[in-house]
Formats: C-alpha cells, structure tokens, sequence
C-alpha cells in the first residue's frame, strides 16, 4: 500500500491510480464487504484471542474505521486487507524454510498495509524479531497492533513506515554478489531500508507493483533487487493485475473502471531475468489467472524470482 495519497474535495492517489472519493462526509463503510474464510478465521481468533465470531468482527469493525478515516482505499472499503494472501503462494513453505534454516534470515512485507502477510509468517514459524513490514502510512502500521491487541514488547516484527520511491528509504543498487554471511543488524535500530541492501532472503510484494506505471514498476523491481540477498533461493514473490499482452488494461476498484499498466509473463520474465538481475542468474516463475470481480473480467499473475 505504499504511494502517495493525496486528498482533496473529490480524488485520492492510490499509488499512481486516481479514484474519487468525497471527503465530507467519506463515503460509510459497507459491511456486507466483510467475510472471512474458515482459515482466516482460525487465523484472527488465534492472533486476537476473540473467539466470538459477532465480538471479531465487531473488533475488526472498529480498526478498519479508524484505517478508513486515515485512508479511504479501496482494499480498507472493501476488506481485501483481511485476506492471508503470501500463504496462497506457492513459494511460501519455501520462505518458511528460509526462516527455519537460513542464520538471520530476513523477511520484507512491502507496501504491507497492517502487515497481515507478516504476521501470518510470524505464526507459521518464521522469525518475528526478522520480520519487516514496511507501508507507506505509519498509522496502518500502528494500527497493527490494535488488530493484533500487541505491543511492540508482545510483538518483536519490525515496523517501518517509508516511501519506496524516496532514496533517502529506499535507493537503487545493484543486485548484490556477496554470498557470505553479514553480521546480524539490530532491526529496531532502523530509519530506513537502506542499510538492508544485500541483506533480505525473501520479499514479499503482493497487490503493490500495478499500482504504478511501467516505468515506476521497472525502479521498484531494480530497488527490490538490490535489498536481496545473492545466497542461492532468496526470493522476490507477488502477484497483481497481469495480462496476456503487456499494456493498459481496465479493472475495477471500489466500483468504478481505472486503467492500470500490467505486464505480461513474457514480459515480466524478461524485466526481472536479464534487465533487473543477470540472465540466468534467477529463476522466474508466473501463473496468469482470468478472474472476474463485480462482473468485469480481468487477469491476476502470481510470480515469483529466485536467486541461483
């Protein structure tokens, strides 16, 4: 959820993606929006301690309007920020395994919203004290906790709020050729993501890379590149809106048409194996799904990149 938003009477910014909004009053939240799956669920049982399903959702009710009154984004509206997407990923127990068997492995949950991603991480056995989420928006981060009902003593994950775009968060360097381990770095300590260059065994970047344009996509993936770690199986995982030909496509978020720019598989193979990283030096995988959403039809692509 990183990118910047901007408010006045009638737009916001959502990444480079403009949709109107109204500002007074924002738009009331729908609650016929609101489900979770058996798994999500157990999940936010387990995490908050609430086993009542009515008292869940009424606690979930009362973070989700306090993230709506910060930012009115589509995903907070329509409770996309509930779903456990990293563990639909077919790297996921190969990123748990990192966490289990890699010394300091490190885990990066980009433009994370609350982090639910991390958290699921955190509670199928990777590291919390290794885990960073990072959104532009700190309230979000904050109000991890409140969903969570930790602290940051409870909790050890890292929360760092930043803009991925800014150098001083976030710059650009080449994709690092060191394999040898590097000291341990005290998380709690960091300012930005910089200091992590070389560092990061697994990045997870889901529902982040459509929302900017393909040149904005291109200096995201270089500047993911060059916070991962050269050992052998460090990975970079997502997915977003994909298409069979790379270009414009048209999708819906909170109910109105907005074009989005979506790469191909072809496509984004190419960027990341012999643009972002040396060719043959990753393996790229992509699946590309047809889905539909409120009845306009439209291609998701999971992928993910791994280090030789």
């Amino acid at each position: 959820m990183n990118g910047t938003a901007i408010h006045d009477d009638s737009t916001m910014l959502l990444g480079d993606i403009p949709f109107q909004t109204t500002s007074k009053p924002i738009v009331a939240v729908d609650t016929s929006f609101y489900s979770l799956s058996t798994e999500e669920a157990a999940f936010f049982k387990a995490q908050t301690g609430i086993d009542d399903d009515e008292d869940l959702k009424k606690h979930i009710l009362e973070v989700q309007a306090k993230a709506y009154e910060v930012a009115p984004y589509p995903c907070i509206h329509n409770f996309i920020f509930l779903r456990l997407n990293l563990s639909r990923i077919s790297v996921y127990e190969h990123i748990l395994e990192l966490g289990r068997e890699r010394p300091d492995a490190l885990l990066l949950d980009i433009g994370c919203c609350f982090g639910i991603d991390a958290r699921k991480a955190a509670a199928d056995g990777f590291p919390a004290k290794n885990i960073i989420a990072s959104d532009i928006l700190n309230e979000f981060l904050q109000l991890s906790h409140e969903l969570f009902k930790t602290t940051p003593a409870s909790y050890p994950g890292c929360f760092l709020p930043g803009d991925v775009f800014d150098p001083a968060f976030l710059s650009t360097a080449a994709p690092s050729d060191g394999v040898s381990p590097a000291p341990a770095i005290d998380l709690s300590s960091l300012k930005s993501l910089n200091p992590l260059h070389g560092r990061i065994s697994a990045i997870n970047a889901i529902s982040f890379f459509h929302l900017f344009n393909e040149e904005k996509q291109l200096h995201l993936a270089k500047a993911l590149a060059g916070l991962l770690s050269a050992q052998p199986g460090s990975v970079i995982c997502g997915y977003q809106v994909g298409n069979p030909e790379k270009g414009m496509v048209n999708t819906s978020i909170a109910g109105s048409m907005h074009q989005l720019f979506a790469h191909s598989p072809k496509t984004w193979t190419s960027l990341w194996d012999g643009e972002v990283f040396e060719k043959g030096s990753v393996k790229v995988e992509t699946e590309l799904v047809e889905v539909a959403v409120r009845e306009v039809q439209f291609f998701t692509m999971k992928w993910s990149v791994v280090r030789l």
